[in-house]
């Protein structure tokens, strides 16, 4: 499994904000959002000089060191390499409580206790100059049917990043799609790198979650320790 990182931190997000956990950050992504924060995970393999190759177990190994009872798989998109099926049948066995971070485009029979899905929206499209880059990420960064598979088999949460008023709209429409969606499990998270802008989106993404019965999603970890890698 292709694994850029493994490091300690609180997560910053969702339902468990504040946990100390492991986080596994695995190398590779399908997608090319335009506000990504961690653009420097796309590379394919660790042949690029990023990370390493480790199996399931050796992965196990190294979390276990770190000595923490929760393990958050991210990355790029975890959901990519098959090898993430035994690696969590693994990490169950040792009694860690499991987060997924996906993008929910992609199904696989894992074991997890939560799983973190951020559907996109058009506000992450691509801007670039690649028409074939672009064309891709608009192909792939909505799968409605492996979204709701997802949400019912799994405890999960649903986080939209939100740039503009636009978005909310946006969501709405999605989330009728999927149906049956628990609103309490729908967070909406400022689009935003600086405590500054996330305090301004704050302002009118927060009225609109308390009207509808979302939750506002700040990122924690950005007033935790700036918006700086591993954390």
């Amino acid at each position: 499994m292709q694994i850029l990182e493994i490091y300690q931190s609180r997560q910053g997000e969702g339902l468990w904000t504040g946990n100390y956990s492991v986080f596994v950050r695995t190398l590779g992504c399908h997608l090319r959002c335009c506000y990504c924060d961690t653009s420097y995970a796309w590379a394919q393999d660790a042949s690029d000089g990023l990370g390493a190759d480790l199996s399931p177990e050796e992965i196990a190994g190294r979390v276990m060191l770190l000595d923490l009872p929760n393990v958050v798989l991210t990355g790029g998109e975890p959901m990519l390499s098959s090898e993430i099926v035994p690696l969590t049948k693994l990490l169950k066995e040792f009694d860690y409580q499991v987060t997924i971070e996906t993008s929910g485009t992609i199904d696989a029979p894992v074991l997890c206790d939560l799983m973190s899905i951020s559907p996109k929206l058009s506000n992450s499209f691509p801007a670039d100059d690649d028409d074939k880059l672009r064309k891709h990420h608009v192909q792939n960064c909505l799968n409605t049917d492996v979204i709701r598979q997802l949400i019912l088999r799994y405890n999960y949460q649903l986080k939209f990043v939100i740039d503009t008023p636009d978005d909310l709209n946006e969501a709405e429409d999605y989330l009728k799609q999927l149906k049956n969606v628990i609103s309490d499990r729908v967070f909406f998270m400022p689009q935003a790198t600086d405590s500054e802008v996330m305090a301004a989106k704050a302002e009118w993404i927060v009225p609109y979650c308390e009207k509808h019965g979302y939750h506002y999603c700040p990122r924690m970890q950005i007033i935790w320790y700036g918006n700086t890698r591993r954390t």
